[in-house]
């Protein structure tokens, strides 16, 4: 049984509670306002465009949008975290459930429901590696909004948990929301993984990996997981229920901390902010501005153009992709346009190590 939450960078200028920029690969503190490093006497004030980022993204994966949300300080020590804690929605998020549909194979989807969707700080980033004696601190990372975006226990394979990051960046990038670039961080996964006996059905102990940020690593990490577990359980031990942490290098997951050694983190509602309330119109207006998702234009492309499912998927896979391949096809034979870009501009492409936006050719 395996469950996802994961974090996406919510694509907006400034930050959660603060003006500052959230441009990537600044100066260490330099995106950094006084709301930012807590100086006393400073308060929050919430970005309106990213609230209308998360309702947005709900509305792309057919959620409920919850006209009453509120936030709550999650409260812990790090020398990362000047506030002393981090503003979250514990009990009240933006966003309730809904589902990300992902294509295992042409023609078979899955369906994963999403339990619920919370706005909520970023953390700032700690540097172990420049100096010998101490650790950096930079704050340029602090109070960057994310939209922490939680599964439901449905997913079986690690395979399928790689698709399903893949199909909701996808959504999150068509839908401008957030730009999925899990190198810089936009995108970070904690994987929850759990084995049982064939044929029972109460969930086993489960145990969480931290900080995934590539599709590899999710099912290396995955994979080496449920062979622990299921090896711990065959010799009669006790899964304990704990945190992960996935080394790369040697293809295993080590213990970070146990369910003993978590934190309190004892939360309550942010006195600073008032709930949010919002409006059915409001949350329409919204709606009605989403653009035309990955599955829609799938579905439209195999209908108006008669391609093949997968040679659907390849084109939608990207905005740019479905944005020039239409570009090209305006005019001409859907099909023969479709091969064209497919085979010889993506063979091209890929050759030159390009990505869509680079193309030397013009679609006109």
């Amino acid at each position: 049984m395996i469950g996802l939450e994961v974090h996406a960078q919510v694509t907006s200028a400034s930050k959660l509670f603060s003006g500052a920029s959230t441009t990537f690969g600044a100066e260490p503190n330099t995106n950094v306002s006084l709301v930012d490093a807590a100086m006393p006497g400073m308060l929050p004030v919430l970005n309106a465009f990213c609230v209308e980022q998360a309702v947005r993204t709900g509305l792309g994966l057919k959620a409920r949008i919850n006209l009453f949300s509120r936030f709550d300080r999650k409260n812990y020590f790090y020398p990362d975290l000047p506030q002393g804690y981090q503003i979250s929605q514990l009990y009240h998020p933006i966003v309730g459930e809904g589902e990300v549909l992902v294509d295992m194979a042409p023609g078979v989807a899955r369906k994963v429901r999403v339990e619920r969707i919370h706005l909520e700080q970023d953390a700032g980033k700690s540097i172990h590696d420049l100096d010998p004696e101490a650790t950096l601190v930079d704050l340029n990372r602090t109070g960057v909004a994310l939209m922490e975006i939680v599964s439901k226990p449905d997913i079986r394979g690690p395979e399928e948990a790689a698709e399903y990051v893949r199909k909701l960046r996808q959504i999150l990038r068509y839908l401008g929301t957030c730009d999925g670039n899990m190198q810089e961080g936009s995108l970070r996964a904690d994987v929850n993984v759990s084995v049982r006996p064939k044929g029972s059905t109460e969930f086993g102990t489960r145990c969480e990996i931290k900080n995934m940020n590539s599709m590899r690593f999710i099912t290396q990490a995955i994979e080496y997981e449920a062979r622990r577990q299921i090896a711990i359980l065959e010799d009669g031990g006790r899964v304990d229920q704990e945190t992960r942490l996935y080394d790369p290098n040697r293809g295993e997951t080590r213990s970070m901390r146990s369910k003993e050694e978590a934190h309190d983190y004892r939360y309550f509602p942010d006195p600073d902010l008032l709930p949010l309330e919002l409006t059915a119109d409001w949350v329409e207006g919204v709606a009605v501005g989403l653009p035309e998702l990955p599955d829609a234009k799938k579905a439209r492309f195999v209908l108006d153009y008669g391609m093949t499912e997968y040679d659907a998927g390849v084109l939608t896979a990207e905005v740019a992709s479905a944005d020039f391949f239409e570009a090209v096809a305006s005019g001409r034979d859907g099909k023969q346009a479709a091969n064209w870009v497919i085979n010889e501009l993506f063979g091209r492409l890929n050759k030159e190590g390009r990505g869509i936006e680079t193309s030397p050719i013009a679609p006109g």
